[in-house]
């Protein structure tokens, strides 16, 4: 059996090892933006090659709380620099190029660092917002990052590309953490024989209230097990709809049978 806590500081560690390059970004809101996208999937890697203005109040601003990633963020004045160290380098970009390159998606992009080393360490590297990656950038990159979207405008802004590469690393390394959405879960799914009991009764309240129609009940039952199991019911649900037959049944009886 698989250890999940393992498992899980397994990935974590292995997203650390992931660096998110940003080239010459002009916006400084747009590198607060990054952060916070990449905080939300645990990666905490952020460099920046010549960015126009950094620190800035406006990128803290829109780091909404990754404040501590735009701080550890290592600034650099060439792309050289920032890959120099990494055994594998893939450059973000929408735009074709006159020369083909090995092409991969976000999702083969995260299995494929997945599946190496953990400790082998890879930039994921995205261009200025206007104009992406230069050729001579480009040269420097193993593959070429592209992230499937509406071909007639494949324009994305840069921290909604960083947050969709960013969250299949997170699906890839085994991340996702459990959440429970309001009572979900509590109640355990209606067995089989509880179902055919409820079948029973709603059958027999249906006849009370004069609903079946004579050589129909059997096709309406039926459809009715369609409604009912496609939904599966859980405990507490079936306990309410019980409940509503045996007050449709005891009104039933209070008005002597009358329709």
């Amino acid at each position: 059996m698989v250890d999940l806590a393992t498992f899980s500081i397994k990935g974590t560690a292995l997203l650390s090892h992931i660096k998110i390059v940003l080239v010459e970004t002009t916006h400084p809101g747009n590198i607060g933006a990054v952060a916070r996208a990449m905080k939300n999937m645990k990666m905490t890697n952020l460099w920046l090659v010549a960015p126009k203005i950094f620190p800035s109040a406006e990128a803290t601003s829109r780091a909404s709380g990754a404040d501590d990633v735009l701080a550890a963020a290592t600034v650099c004045q060439s792309l050289s620099e920032a890959t120099a160290d990494c055994q594998l380098v893939i450059g973000a970009s929408a735009r074709c190029r006159t020369i083909s390159w090995p092409e991969m998606t976000p999702r083969q992009c995260a299995e494929t660092v997945v599946n190496n080393e953990p400790q082998q360490k890879v930039a994921i590297i995205f261009g200025r917002e206007n104009s992406g990656l230069k050729n001579h950038e480009l040269d420097l990159c193993h593959y070429l990052l592209r992230i499937p979207c509406n071909s007639g405008y494949s324009s994305l802004n840069i921290a909604a590309a960083v947050q969709v590469v960013c969250y299949e690393l997170f699906v890839a390394a085994g991340l996702q953490e459990s959440v429970q959405v309001g009572d979900k879960g509590e109640c355990p799914l209606a067995t089989a024989a509880q179902m055919e009991s409820f079948y029973t009764h709603l059958y027999e309240t249906l006849n009370d209230i004069g609903f079946m129609q004579h050589g129909k009940s059997q096709s309406i039952m039926r459809r009715l097990r369609r409604i009912y199991n496609r939904i599966q019911l859980d405990t507490k649900e079936l306990d309410i709809l019980r409940g509503i037959l045996r007050m449709s049944q005891d009104n039933q009886g209070k008005n002597g049978g009358k329709q």
